[in-house]
C-alpha cells in the first residue's frame, strides 16, 4: 500500500517541467515510493478558500435574481457585462464584479429597501461562470480549460469534463496543482480508488491544474517525485 507524504519542489519550476516529465521522460527504475493518500487531501483542504470567499462574480457570468412575490423583479438569466455590471429595475446599475452571491444579494436588498420596500426577500444564484475555470492536461481525451459554474467541482467531475482518461492513462498518477498567494502546491491522487469508493473524491477549485499521467511513464514520474525532499505535509514549490 502506497503511503502519502508531501513533496517540496523548487518554487520557480514551472508546471510545464512537471508535464514534460510526465509526457516525455524515459522508463527507469521501479520501487520508488510515491507521495499520496491522506497528505494529498490535507493539502487541498488546507489550501482551499473559506466558504464565504469561495466564489466571486466576474465579467460575463450569468445570474438568476428573484424577489419574493415580485415577478417584475425576478429574472432567470441576467448577464454581467465586461465591466462587471448589470442593469436592474428600480435601482439601475449594479456592480457585481468581485462580490460573492451573498454580498450581491445584500446589496440589491439594501437598495430596494432604501426606497421601495420594507423587507425585500432577494435571492441570487450564479447560473454560469466565465471567470471560474480549471485546466486539465495529460492523458485525457480532450485536454483544455473548463468553466466551473459554481467555482468548485470534484476531481471526478473535472476529469469527466475532459471526456475521461485515455486508455494509456495512469489512473494512480493524477496530479493537482494549486496556486495560493503566489505559492504553488501539488497533491497526488488515485482515480481508481476514488471511483471505487476506497478514497474520497476531493474538491477542485477555480485555478487548479489537473495533470493525468501516462501508464508508460510510471517509472519516470516516480523518479520525479522521489527526487524532491519529502515532508509530513505538502509544501509550496
Amino acid at each position: 500500500m502506497w503511503t502519502l507524504k508531501p513533496m517540496l519542489i523548487r518554487k520557480n519550476w514551472p508546471i510545464v517541467i512537471v508535464t514534460s516529465l510526465l509526457l516525455g521522460a524515459c522508463q527507469s527504475t521501479t520501487g520508488a515510493q510515491v507521495a499520496r493518500d491522506n497528505a494529498a487531501y490535507e493539502t487541498l483542504d488546507r489550501t482551499a478558500p473559506d466558504e464565504s470567499a469561495l466564489y466571486r462574480i466576474g465579467p460575463f457570468d450569468r445570474l438568476t435574481i428573484s424577489v419574493f412575490n415580485e415577478p417584475s423583479l425576478s429574472f432567470s438569466d441576467i448577464p454581467v457585462d465586461a465591466r462587471g455590471q448589470f442593469e436592474y429595475p428600480l435601482i439601475g446599475t449594479v456592480e457585481a464584479q468581485g462580490k460573492t452571491p451573498a454580498e450581491l444579494n445584500a446589496e440589491i436588498k439594501r437598495r430596494l429597501d432604501a426606497e421601495f420596500y420594507n423587507d425585500a426577500q432577494v435571492t441570487v444564484f450564479v447560473n454560469a461562470s466565465a471567470s471560474q475555470y480549471v485546466t486539465v492536461e495529460g492523458s485525457v481525451t480532450d485536454p483544455g480549460r473548463y468553466e466551473l459554474p459554481n467555482g468548485r467541482a470534484t476531481l471526478l467531475e473535472v476529469v469527466a469534463l475532459a471526456k475521461s482518461p485515455t486508455r494509456t492513462a495512469a489512473l494512480d498518477q493524477i496530479m493537482v496543482f494549486r496556486d495560493v498567494d503566489g505559492e504553488r502546491y501539488g497533491a497526488l491522487f488515485d482515480l481508481d480508488e476514488i471511483r471505487n469508493g476506497i478514497a474520497e473524491n476531493p474538491d477542485i477549485i477555480s485555478g487548479d491544474v489537473i495533470v493525468v499521467g501516462n501508464s508508460a511513464l510510471k517509472g519516470a514520474f516516480r523518479d520525479f517525485l522521489q527526487a524532491a525532499p519529502l515532508f509530513n505535509v505538502f509544501t509550496r514549490f
